[in-house]
């Protein structure tokens, strides 16, 4: 009597239910960071401020985030009356499926991580392996400026508008010296895949930051600049535009594109650390053996703090100044580090040439830049008491005395003196 054979899943069918299992795994995963870089966040930046920060929910303010979450619940939902109504609901959630999509080529380890059986390489720990993952990227980030300018148009909000429009302008502007600082990285690993670039860094024995510190640069600016982090968050300037294109958003609403901001940050970050710093590598293709992933946050949480220092260290440019620093400053840079790394692809000559030219770019920058500031910077004397300079905001008073007493008169400084002589 024949017995009857098992069904067995096929290896295709291993594969889509093992992309569906990470898909959730990593939209969960993502969704628990963002809400904890948000605790971070705060307790970081208030210990640059010399305060303490939210501790007070749960066991070290842990629970902080889940407290945030059943707060912006229970906010009223408002929409405006002139707004029209399906696409001010759909703009946030645009926004977070944008940034949950970016991640989906994140490789978090290598395809092999698991073992070399067709089952093991399924369940590899990264959503998808495309042979075109830079493009993927750069073309669904490219639409994150949908879900912020369908946002601000739809409130029928004059400031909304305004801020939507310069999220496009500034977007537009920044993700040209983006495509063109990944150029340099793709000449040198030859493949567009997330993971072959990885594995072309193990293979040639060295970062490419070594080999594109230029880029390295150049992509950071503007990874800021694309996900609307200070020192470039002018999309939502609140002294000029109330809260820019969120001005209308309440609730969970509002949340939903805070959302995808920090969602965002972590995906550049990524990025960032994949085709510059190794990815889930330190020294070897297998990374740590059972935990790729190890190395690869520790990367990413490097950045992220990055994000974090700066929004606490640096005020909000203009906005003139930020589209000269785009168009004048990164395109030209990124066009030019995109030739020489043609040519030393080209000429054949050796990988630290590139590296020279960057780094001396970088320093000549920084050093045109501090001669530029201390030359912008007026002479000023310093005032003294008992040989203990004063600060610039400190200004004196002194007594006049006179029969009916003595009065409080201002010293005049040097500036109202000058006003004074002019006027008369």
């Amino acid at each position: 009597m024949l017995e009857r054979a098992e069904p067995q899943m096929s290896d295709l069918m291993w594969f889509v239910v093992a992309a569906v299992v990470k898909s959730a795994v990593a939209i969960g995963a993502l969704l628990t960071a963002f809400a904890y870089m948000t605790l971070i966040e705060r307790r970081v930046i208030a210990r640059f401020q010399s305060r303490i920060g939210p501790n007070r929910t749960g066991p070290l303010g842990l629970l902080q985030p889940l407290a945030d979450g059943m707060k912006m619940a229970f906010k009223e939902q408002l929409t405006p009356a002139r707004a029209r109504r399906i696409i001010f609901l759909m703009a946030p959630n645009l926004s977070v499926f944008v940034a949950l999509a970016a991640f989906a080529v994140v490789p978090l380890g290598g395809p092999a991580t698991w073992g070399t059986s067709p089952i093991a390489r399924a369940w590899a720990p990264f959503v998808a392996d495309v042979n075109v993952g830079v493009l993927y990227i750069l073309s669904i980030s490219s639409l994150a400026v949908y879900g912020i300018v369908l946002g601000g148009w739809s409130s029928g909000n004059s400031y909304s508008l305004l801020g939507a429009l310069r999220s496009a302008a500034q977007m537009v502007s920044y993700e040209v010296s983006i495509g063109l600082s990944f150029a340099g990285v793709l000449m040198f690993a030859g493949t567009l895949s997330m993971v072959g670039i990885v594995t072309q860094q193990v293979q040639h024995g060295l970062w490419f930051i070594l080999v594109q510190p230029l880029g390295f640069f150049l992509y950071g600016v503007a990874a800021t600049a694309e996900v609307n982090r200070a020192p470039f968050d002018l999309p939502e300037a609140e002294q000029e535009l109330v809260a820019g294109y969120l001005t209308e958003f309440s609730g969970l609403r509002w949340s939903l594109y805070q959302m995808a901001e920090y969602i965002n940050m972590i995906t550049v970050s990524s990025v960032a650390a994949t085709l510059f710093f190794g990815g889930w590598t330190m020294g070897s293709l297998s990374g740590i053996p059972g935990l790729p992933f190890v190395w690869y946050a520790l990367k990413v949480a490097v950045f992220l703090f990055v994000f974090i220092w700066l929004r606490a260290t640096l005020p909000r440019i203009r906005y003139d100044q930020l589209m000269q620093l785009g168009w004048q400053v990164l395109l030209p840079l990124s066009v030019l580090n995109l030739l020489v790394t043609a040519a030393v692809i080209a000429f054949g000559w050796p990988w630290w040439v590139s590296g020279v030219f960057g780094a001396v770019v970088l320093v000549i920058g920084t050093v045109v830049l501090l001669q530029r500031r201390r030359a912008a910077q007026p002479a000023t004397t310093k005032t003294t008491i008992a040989g203990v300079p004063l600060p610039d905001s400190v200004r004196l008073m002194h007594v006049e005395s006179t029969a009916a007493g003595g009065d409080l008169v201002e010293e005049p400084s040097k500036a109202s003196a000058t006003t004074s002589a002019v006027t008369s």
